[in-house]
């Protein structure tokens, strides 16, 4: 099976215990339990803190729920009494939620609208949200294959069993990508969120940028037209687990903990392998939207892009913070908070199947929270 990112079983098991051990993340509709996080690491050493104890309350994405859990851990060590309650109710739910004041901050795979950041600038006291690209997450095509360890497709196939224009696993498209590979005559079983979604966002603006000929819906809820939904990163995940033949889309973490396949996807240039090399050359060419400390990816330059050994299909979720405009307390709590994130982007990070910030994109952020006001 093709692993992401290749970890000693020593560290794998280091990092695996239950989150139920961590902090509370509250009663959401999308309850998305990993299971995983990590040993504490040199969080507790970082520079900076104000030491401001109490609970941090967040809302959003699943896509970096057991990232939360693990910075949520490194952040009570870091700092005494102090506490995250992060709940993985789907990036909607969380930009809502910010923009509503309910939590201190949003987590997001989607920047808000120009409405939402309207309102936000209401919610900041008139300042304005700033969206900051702290938690890289690449985008597995996971499969239930018993037999077929590496598996090859390219964009085009992808946007076609998406579609359901291939419905079988010896469909002769995938058998020209994957010669001498066995494939079954087992239909293909799509599995979507059936939530709404940052990752379906994302997504879908990778195959209109990547297969604008073949795939023309956007937005974040999933077109239920193919296959069957599941509700959350691990409900997707789970299904395809369950389903011989499943395929979906999915954080590269959660296919990971579940022991799915991951494809090999050929972008233009011949299938690439999902590692932490592979994502690096897709982050080496990160563009963004918009200037400062705001800073909105240019996902179609992104998910359009074919460099040679690049993997593109990521996430990089945001962090929905005000730059001005808490009070006092909240403030200090989320400086606190994603300096020791930021301390914390580590080989713990990479085995929960993310990629650690850095170089130029981590100066970037660490600038970004030094600003928060």
């Amino acid at each position: 099976m093709n692993l992401i990112f290749k970890r000693s079983a020593a560290l794998v098991g280091a990092v695996a215990v239950s989150s139920f051990a961590l902090v509370a993340c509250g009663d959401s509709e999308e309850t998305d339990t990993t299971g995983t996080t990590a040993e504490t690491t040199g969080a507790a050493s970082a520079e900076g803190l104000t030491g401001t104890s109490g609970q941090l309350v967040g809302e959003g994405a699943s896509s970096q729920q057991s990232a939360m859990d693990y910075f949520g851990v490194q952040y009570s060590e870091a700092v005494d009494g102090a506490s995250l309650a992060y709940t993985a109710s789907g990036s909607g739910s969380g930009r809502k939620n910010f923009v509503g004041g309910q939590v201190a901050f949003g987590g997001s795979d989607s920047p808000m609208d120009d409405a939402q950041a309207a309102e936000a600038m209401d919610r900041c006291d008139g300042n304005e949200a700033w969206h900051l690209p702290f938690v890289i997450g690449p985008v597995a095509i996971a499969y239930n294959l018993p037999g077929v360890e590496d598996l090859n497709l390219s964009t085009a196939t992808v946007a076609n069993i998406f579609k359901g224009e291939i419905t079988k696993w010896n469909d002769d498209a995938i058998a020209a990508e994957n010669e001498g590979v066995d494939l079954p005559d087992t239909d293909i079983s799509v599995v979507y969120r059936s939530d709404e979604s940052g990752t379906t966002d994302n997504f879908q603006k990778f195959l209109t940028a990547a297969e604008p000929d073949l795939w023309e819906t956007t937005g974040q809820v999933f077109p239920a037209t193919v296959g069957e939904g599941a509700n959350g990163s691990n409900g997707v995940a789970s299904q395809v687990t369950a389903i011989e033949g499943g395929i979906t889309y999915v954080e590269a973490g959660f296919a990971q903990q579940q022991g799915l396949g991951i494809a090999n996807l050929d972008f233009g240039n011949g299938p690439v392998e999902l590692n932490a090399e592979s994502v690096g050359v897709a982050l080496d060419n990160l563009e963004f939207l918009t200037e400062g400390n705001n800073m909105v990816v240019d996902t179609e330059a992104l998910f359009a892009a074919d460099d040679a050994g690049s993997y593109p299909l990521i996430l990089t979720t945001y962090e929905i913070v005000c730059s001005a405009g808490y009070d006092d307390t909240t403030r200090d709590q989320i400086k606190d908070f994603l300096t020791v994130a930021l301390d914390s982007q580590d080989e713990n990070l990479e085995a929960l199947g993310y990629i650690p910030v850095t170089g130029t994109h981590y100066d970037r952020l660490v600038e970004a929270v030094a600003a928060i006001q």
